[in-house]
């Protein structure tokens, strides 16, 4: 509720303005990690294809900064609306040019895609179950059970992830299915720095996962990681 009077106030409102001290009043207690460059704040009135107006979390007046050079070079990621959460990578060069934005509200929400299973070798399973499988399956109903699954990531407020279709351990069902799908991490945080998110997973120690955007829109995402480019849609 803060947020967002102090929002209306700074993007336009016509109440006069009381200054109580020098220093302004931040719109977030959240402080950037050491190392990111990165200003964050909340998208203004006045925002356009060429420019975006940004109140700081550090408070203050909006700055208005110029993005068509980010734009001409598909580094926009998300269209800006008043009162969403931007992150924007200035050019050290010149304050007033962004280099990179991200809506940061359009991250929030249910990211899918479909992973495919693989037959499982046999060879390797205990005498018993390879009784019950046949070696020699018609291709037919190989087929058949090449289904694919629906998995993904719920990103959240307070930059907590919530895993979609997959499971942290394998069950009796999946170890005695013929088939097997792919081994996929549970993320319990995600974040951005320097205009790169962040995924973390912390069962049996911290592993961070770090990925470049490559699209984003509303309904789609594509992130590229060190080993693969993955795409998402948003399922609702």
């Amino acid at each position: 509720m803060m947020a967002a009077i102090l929002l209306s106030a700074a993007c336009g409102g016509n109440k006069k303005e009381t200054v109580v001290d020098d220093e302004p009043l931040a719109i977030s207690t959240e402080k950037n990690m050491p190392g990111d460059s990165t200003l964050y704040g909340l998208a203004c009135d006045g925002c356009t294809d060429s420019v975006i107006v940004i109140l700081p979390n550090s408070g203050g007046n909006p700055d208005t900064i110029d993005i068509i050079n980010a734009a001409l070079h598909r580094q926009v990621y998300g269209k800006p609306r008043i009162g969403d959460k931007l992150a924007v990578i200035r050019n050290p060069e010149d304050p007033d040019e962004a280099l990179m934005v991200v809506n940061m509200d359009n991250l929030k929400g249910n990211w899918c895609y479909l992973v495919m299973p693989q037959m499982r070798d046999i060879s390797k399973m205990p005498k018993r179950l390879q009784r019950r499988m046949v070696a020699e399956m018609p291709d037919s109903e190989k087929q058949a059970l090449l289904i694919p699954k629906e998995v993904g990531y719920q990103l959240k407020r307070e930059y907590i992830i919530r895993p979609i279709g997959i499971v942290p351990h394998s069950t009796t069902t999946e170890d005695q299915s013929m088939v097997e799908y792919p081994k996929l991490p549970v993320y319990q945080e995600w974040r951005l720095f320097n205009g790169r998110i962040i995924f973390t997973a912390k069962h049996q120690g911290t592993r961070n996962d770090t990925a470049d955007f490559v699209y984003l829109k509303e309904d789609s995402m594509v992130l590229r990681f060190s080993d693969r480019t993955q795409a998402f849609y948003r399922k609702k």
